[in-house]
């Protein structure tokens, strides 16, 4: 069986799509940080879809912590295969627009040379929460992050994405070349102005005229992005030969629906993105908000009770109709009242991710989206609390997400087997689980006591307190699927 590549595709007829663009034409316009599968299902489709008519757009993707992408696509000359999966069917797709994949690790020196050339226009981010080493709590650099500690002692070989970031822009200062725009597409709030904060922040830290600088004339665009991208199993690579003759060494699996609003401030210049369906936005931080609270406090509140009720994917979740009535209550009572956006139909939106959630189709573990919970939750459930809680309004759906979060991180299911608990907080909270033994109270105070995920207002807040112990009980004493029938019983 033939790989997928450049030679391969261009010497069989396909059934699928193909780039409709000579990929020679093509020269590097992005550099984009942290080329994993949401940035492959997603920006990289966009990208696609233009580069025929702007062929001086082609990304060059860095992996800054493993060399698997690299690995996997090098020998496909950058070619991956995008397959669109739902109830009818799927259609694949193979995308062009990823010109090659440097490793960060071994490649740094290029890697920041290629940032620092004037053909470079924007640097784009999907490095997760935990790669922006910041507090969560606050949305502030961290200082004494580890890899923020190595880059400021060692500025020229940085290892962190603001290190990165900072270094390519003190080579373009230093060479009196514009500075690129940086375009973070990561679930941050605000996620242009809290990169800007944290690189201006480290920027200044290094140097405080380069801090200056970089606060002064970079420009950070804002973006909210929504697909769902499960991750790839060894099944979706067989299904993919099977369809399109050809082996994929990490092919991506993703939903039909697919959106993009971008803040417009690009004045390092940017593709016509709007020309392959993206919305230009002066003010993304509406749709951010809309997405956090709705989509992606769901989909965590999901993951959690989904994995502790024995719900391996998202889908079979949704197939119990206690959990769907438990979202739908989320985002209809405590997510919508707290989202301000005149003209955009959020009920409509609410029907579509409920929809969405159950595509049988995408095998979404529940165990994927319950990574790095520490760093997601303040963005996807304590920010909608605090705003219920400031308008004296009721937290049970929310509550219940974030006790089934502390239920989660003690690392021992509910038949008594261990958890794979993937989170850079994980050996912390496991040690206070351990200390707190079977007691939901002592459970709670221990992690709620965690500032960077709490800060200092919830744990002194007694209805927050009130709710979640009432839930954490719950889930201790009759479990989760119980416990979420008995909040949702009609």
């Amino acid at each position: 069986m033939n790989r997928l590549s450049a030679k391969t595709l261009s010497g069989s007829p396909t059934a699928f799509a193909v780039p409709d663009y000579d990929r020679a034409r093509v020269t590097p316009g992005i550099v984009h940080l942290g080329i994993g599968a949401f940035h492959r299902a997603h920006m990289a489709v966009y990208v696609d879809d233009l580069l025929r008519d702007s062929p001086d757009w082609g990304i060059v993707g860095a992996s800054l912590r493993r060399p698997d992408t690299k690995e996997a696509l090098e020998p496909q000359d950058g070619l991956y295969t995008i397959a669109v999966r739902d109830a009818s069917g799927t259609k694949a797709r193979v995308i062009g627009s990823i010109l090659r994949v440097l490793d960060a690790n071994t490649q740094r020196r290029e890697l920041l040379d290629l940032m620092a050339s004037p053909e470079i226009r924007i640097v784009s981010l999907t490095v997760t929460e935990k790669g922006y080493c910041y507090a969560p709590a606050t949305g502030e650099l961290d200082p004494g992050h580890p890899d923020i500690v190595h880059d400021l002692a060692n500025p020229d070989a940085p290892r962190s994405a603001p290190g990165m970031i900072v270094a390519a822009l003190a080579q373009r200062r230093a060479a009196g070349i514009a500075p690129f725009s940086v375009m973070s597409c990561d679930n941050l709030p605000s996620n242009g102005p809290t990169t800007k904060r944290i690189v201006a922040r480290f920027a200044q830290l290094r140097d405080p005229e380069l801090g200056a600088w970089v606060a002064e004339h970079v420009a950070f665009a804002g973006t909210m992005i929504d697909r769902i991208v499960p991750a790839t199993a060894d099944a979706d690579r067989a299904m993919i030969t099977a369809l399109t003759g050809l082996e994929d060494a990490w092919p991506i699996m993703t939903e039909p629906f697919t959106q993009w609003v971008i803040e417009d401030h690009f004045p390092a210049d940017r593709p016509p993105f709007e020309a392959a369906g993206a919305q230009m936005v002066e003010d993304v931080e509406p749709f951010e908000r809309m997405k956090l609270r709705m989509l992606n406090g769901s989909h965590s509140t999901l993951a959690y009770l989904g994995y502790l009720a024995g719900h391996q994917y998202v889908a079979e979740a949704m197939g119990d109709p206690a959990f769907v009535r438990l979202i739908h209550g989320l985002m209809t009572q405590e997510a919508i009242p707290t989202l301000d956006m005149p003209g955009v139909d959020l009920a409509s939106y609410r029907d579509q991710l409920l929809e969405r959630f159950g595509n049988p189709a995408l095998q979404h573990r529940t165990w994927q989206i319950a990574m790095d919970g520490s760093q997601k939750l303040p963005q996807r459930l304590l920010g909608t609390i605090r705003d219920r809680l400031k308008a004296g309004a009721p937290i049970a759906h929310l509550g219940l997400g974030v006790a089934a979060w502390m239920r989660y991180v003690i690392g021992i299911d509910e038949n008594g087997d261990s958890i794979d608990v993937k989170d850079p907080m994980a050996m912390r909270m496991m040690a206070i689980a351990a200390g707190a033994g079977d007691d939901p109270e002592a459970l709670f105070e221990g992690l709620v006591a965690l500032t960077e995920i709490f800060g200092t207002d919830l744990p002194e807040n007694a209805v927050f307190r009130d709710t979640v112990v009432e839930h954490l009980e719950s889930l201790f004493e009759v479990g989760a699927a119980q416990t979420v029938a008995a909040l949702t019983h009609t």
